[in-house]
């Protein structure tokens, strides 16, 4: 028989048994995580030195990677210690459009960390004038807005199907994939529209960032001295750290 999501309260995480070393292991990694970002916001905001339009990108994204973690960790802790292993319709598709859209938020932001470095050295006299401090907030709140809105159609296409029993998902969170897998009623729209926003959301993100780092290099190598290009190529440390976490 067919299921609304209004026809019951809760989905199970299927989970035999307790796993104690793996929650050890995975609760002092999500400490040491948000940790981590709590510092470098805290080393933000009350150092004045570090108060420059890449340090404030930086600083979106430990804020990014404290909620984009919470989403879903802790209640896989809480799978892993053997307890609250059911979640409602509501709080599991809270989950995935926070882990998603959030996910979609650090490819804009690291997106936009790629410009700021082009201009700081494409531009190096106009990069005061032209990354203000109004140019990068309207950077990072275009980030977080087109993430926010970017996983809302789906979840809007996943919150309407109809799904059978058993309502068990074999994951640590609420995959997208998981909702398709469980859904009685047809899923091509909800198919077509991840693949279109995943492929966008990616692509748009990649290009600026491959175009950006195109003009970089070349601007690099034209650098006359050694030290001169090592200097400026350090300029993108951090953002080359963070695309490589990603």
């Amino acid at each position: 028989m067919e299921m609304s999501p209004r026809n019951f309260s809760c989905w199970a995480f299927q989970a035999p048994r307790p796993f104690s070393s793996l929650f050890m292991l995975f609760l002092v990694m999500y400490i040491l995580t948000v940790s981590g970002n709590v510092a470098i916001l805290v080393l933000v905001s009350t150092s004045h030195q570090l108060h420059t339009p890449m340090c404030f990108f930086l600083s979106n994204l430990s804020f990014l990677e404290i909620w984009y973690t919470t989403a879903a960790v802790p209640k896989a802790l809480a799978i892993l210690l053997g307890r609250s292993q059911t979640i409602s319709f509501t709080g599991r598709l809270l989950q995935m459009y926070l882990v998603f859209s959030l996910g979609c938020m650090e490819y804009f932001i690291l997106a936009a960390m790629a410009y700021d470095r082009y201009l700081a050295i494409y531009y190096p006299l106009h990069y005061g004038a032209i990354m203000s401090s109004l140019l990068s907030a309207q950077l990072a709140l275009g980030s977080w807005v087109c993430g926010f809105l970017a996983i809302a159609v789906p979840t809007a296409f996943l919150s309407g199907l109809s799904f059978c029993g058993p309502h068990a998902i074999n994951h640590f969170f609420c995959d997208i994939a998981l909702w398709i897998a469980l859904a009685c009623t047809s899923t091509q729209a909800v198919e077509f529209v991840a693949f279109v926003i995943a492929f966008v959301v990616v692509l748009s993100s990649c290009l600026i960032t491959l175009v950006s780092y195109i003009f970089i290099i070349s601007t690099i190598l034209r650098i006359p001295s050694a030290s001169g290009r090592s200097k400026a190529f350090s300029t993108c440390s951090s953002h080359l750290t963070g695309v490589h976490l990603v």
